[in-house]
């Protein structure tokens, strides 16, 4: 995968959701584990909450229209490693999803999809 290419992208319905959640929140982050109880569900919390370490990268700072600050997306080195060759596309879908994540009482969850690149 090139420079160019982003790592990390947004479809419309979760930019629209982060900026719900930071009007209700303020600054935002994501960490996506890849472990058992989240899966492919990136987790988001308020910006500084999920402690971050030497087993995390941070992959992308996304840039949301009428989000002042960057949403951070870390990653587990490990999953890193894994999906090294795909683009995560972060979406929303309905249902009930982590109780962790600050979107869990809207009745939507996000989630990660992917492509792979260079293919």
């Amino acid at each position: 995968m090139d420079d160019t290419t982003p790592r990390v992208e947004l479809t419309p319905a979760a930019a629209d959701l982060l900026r719900q959640l930071h009007a209700q929140h303020g600054p935002l982050m994501f960490h996506q584990s890849g472990g058992c109880c989240d899966g492919s569900a990136p987790m988001c919390y308020p910006e500084g909450e999920f402690r971050t370490g030497g087993s995390d990268v941070l992959l992308a700072e996304l840039v949301v229209e009428g989000v002042p600050e960057p949403v951070t997306f870390w990653i587990s080195r490990s999953q890193n490693e894994v999906w090294s060759h795909t683009r995560l596309i972060v979406d929303v879908v309905a249902g009930r999803g982590s109780g962790f994540s600050l979107e869990a009482p809207e009745g939507v969850r996000f989630l990660t999809r992917s492509r792979v690149v260079g293919a």
